[in-house]
């Protein structure tokens, strides 16, 4: 039986590895690490297809110990139990390297089991998760492991991976194997940062070539294409990457930044991924744009309604809309600052009675003051008298600050005319 092409090609050496030098260059610490033999307990963390697995498998060569690996998603606690007794035996004679595979998915008394055999050296345990681990992995286990962070492979170091992998279906094919010259390129770039989906991409399109008249199997860029169509993308409605494609919107909105805010736009909208923008926009409206551009949260909230309406595909041309008006829009984010600082006082107890001009007094005891002695503004010249509205414990705080773009100025402009002096 053949063995598959993302086995076969798997690197048998650091020089191998494709990506991550910021860890495995000349001068990376887990190169280093690695190259001294240490044992040391770690958590990869980073996307699928980086190179977590085949780093374990390196590191369990160094260090001259049986590689035993275990998925979260399955495993149990009686797993690592088995594994545990092969250690000092025939099985494991240099210590156990337990290579956990997303291991978010072990609760915290699952994790903690883990505990003992870290600290008196029956295992060395290499834990990797896709997902942030300063969020699902045990705080103690976190303290006893040094966390590395792996990222997306870039196109052009994905490329050599991707040609010896074509070498190799060279090799292995009965028919002369033959490539348009993009086409490497084309999935090195597709792959989305992931080599491994990478090489499964080189050996589908290998089993689905057509010979041409001489014979010669050939590799299109058309094929090539239609296969890694939407496969670059990296999203899941629960996991880190749905979080980072709205963080990277809504700040690139903010950045005033449009072609930017619509290319994070279009990887939500081609996840199908309607709602999450949509609240993501109206947000990013009141917060980031705000009393600069009052009516851009009206404009929002319609493009919004018209998405849902229409549904997919058509949504994205009225959220396109949104996006290149707000990221265009002059910033304001007093209003932001305003209510945070004044939820913060709240917060902390920060209060004080209502002052009695404001209250809705209707049926006071008998015996006192009744009259609320209340300034109705609209009875005044300008609509507007001076009158007590913060607590008397909060007189004198100031939670807004005017901004300095035109629709704020102008506005302060106007009432410090009105009330005779600067605010």
């Amino acid at each position: 039986m053949e063995r598959p092409l993302a086995d076969e090609i798997r690197p048998q050496s650091l020089d191998e590895v494709v990506g991550q030098r910021h860890l495995l260059g000349p001068n990376g610490v887990l190169r280093r690490i690695i190259e001294s033999g240490v044992s040391a307990n770690m958590v990869f963390y980073g996307p699928s297809g980086t190179g977590k697995t085949t780093i374990a498998n390196l590191i369990a060569q160094r260090t001259h110990r049986t590689l035993y690996r275990l998925n979260a998603t399955t495993a149990s606690l009686q797993d690592i139990k088995d594994i545990i007794s092969d250690v000092g035996t025939l099985m494991a004679p240099g210590g156990a390297l337990l290579y956990l595979d997303e291991i978010q998915y072990f609760n915290k008394k699952q994790q903690q089991s883990l505990l003992e055999f870290m600290e008196n050296g029956k295992i060395t345990l290499i834990a990797s998760t896709t997902e942030n681990p300063y969020f699902y992995v045990y705080t103690a286990l976190l303290s006893r492991s040094t966390v590395f962070e792996f990222k997306a492979v870039p196109p052009k170091e994905v490329l050599p991976a991707v040609e010896r992998a074509l070498k190799i279906e060279q090799e292995r094919l009965e028919l002369p194997l033959k490539w348009e010259e993009e086409v490497p390129l084309d999935i090195a770039t597709a792959c989305g940062g992931d080599v491994r989906k990478a090489i499964n991409a080189v050996e589908l399109l290998c089993r689905a070539a057509l010979p041409d008249p001489e014979g010669n199997l050939v590799l299109t860029r058309e094929d090539a294409l239609q296969l890694a169509q939407r496969s670059a993308m990296r999203y899941d409605r629960d996991g880190d990457a749905h979080y980072d494609i709205l963080s990277a919107l809504q700040k690139s909105i903010r950045g005033s930044d449009p072609d930017a805010a619509v290319h994070y736009l279009a990887r939500l909208l081609e996840a199908g991924d309607l709602l999450s923008p949509c609240r993501r926009l109206l947000v990013i409206a009141a917060e980031d744009i705000g009393l600069a551009y009052p009516q851009a949260i009206a404009i929002t909230k319609a493009c919004v309604d018209a998405a849902v309406q229409l549904g997919l595909p058509e949504a994205r041309l009225p959220l396109a809309e949104a996006a290149v008006l707000l990221a265009t829009a002059p910033k304001s984010n007093t209003a932001h600052n305003a209510i945070i600082a004044a939820m913060a006082d709240v917060a902390k107890g920060k209060t004080g009675d209502i002052p009695r001009c404001l209250q809705n007094v209707h049926a006071d005891t008998t015996g006192f003051d009744n009259k609320q002695h209340y300034k109705y503004p609209h009875d005044y010249p300008n609509r507007w008298v001076e009158q007590q509205y913060l607590p008397d414990a909060l007189q004198g705080v100031r939670y807004y600050q005017w901004g300095e773009n035109k629709t704020e100025q102008a506005a302060r402009a106007y009432w410090e005319k009105i009330k005779g002096g600067p605010l």
